[in-house]
């Protein structure tokens, strides 16, 4: 029988995280120009985006669930969209949902410049919470909610019925700007954002990580 050699050594002290080497990372991936002019257009209209390391996070999970079906809450100009769609399966969807139209009008164009075909996108104008009770039980792979903080546990809620059993939901923002960990920090976005992350950790249907990239994302798996 073959043998098999394990050799050990002692572990190289790395330390922890510096915030240099945080900025690395949310720089390792790169965005083309594609995402470069949505990133631009977000920012004129004060719009509040993915950085590029949680998009890439997102473009991760996508890829790794094989996800054909993905429903997304807050297009934005459609940043996270077309991190999402770069990492579905080819002819995979993406319904994705905003209250504001004119938004999704720049998504749309966005989408059509990353090279994905109006078919590749459910476009949806309404509020998420609104929109997310029509659609079906339990066949969508991923769940990406950008919304209000106000929005969270309810979009975590929705997401249990609509994902399939290992489907993935991810909420963005869940570091509260900083402040999730400050037990002095008592504002009403800090303390629902706070409830959210708990009620998953706890949930049995979930198995969660939360992720410190960008504002924060919170990630769970569903049994």
């Amino acid at each position: 029988m073959p043998e098999v050699v394990i050799v050990t050594a002692a572990p190289r002290p790395f330390g922890s995280p510096t915030a240099q080497s945080l900025s690395f990372a949310e720089a390792y991936a790169t965005e083309d120009l594609v995402l470069q002019t949505a990133r631009g257009l977000a920012h004129e209209l004060g719009i509040p985006c993915v950085t590029p390391g949680s998009g890439a996070i997102l473009r991760l999970l996508a890829a790794a669930g094989h996800a054909k079906a993905v429903v997304e809450i807050g297009t934005g100009t459609g940043v996270s969209g077309v991190w999402l769609l770069r990492g579905m399966r080819p002819g995979a969807v993406l319904t994705t949902i905003d209250v504001e139209s004119e938004h999704q009008r720049i998504a749309r164009r966005i989408f059509a410049e990353a090279g994905f075909a109006a078919s590749r996108t459910r476009i949806i104008a309404g509020r998420g919470l609104d929109v997310l009770p029509r659609l079906a039980d339990g066949v969508y792979d991923l769940v990406f909610a950008d919304a209000d903080a106000a929005e969270f546990g309810a979009c975590a809620e929705a997401a249990l019925r609509l994902l399939r059993p290992g489907g993935v939901l991810v909420i963005n923002g869940a570091l509260a700007g900083g402040r999730i960990g400050d037990p002095a920090a008592r504002d009403v976005d800090t303390v629902t954002i706070r409830e959210t992350v708990k009620a998953v950790r706890e949930a049995e249907e979930w198995i969660p990580a939360l992720i410190p990239s960008g504002s924060g994302l919170l990630a769970a798996v569903k049994r």
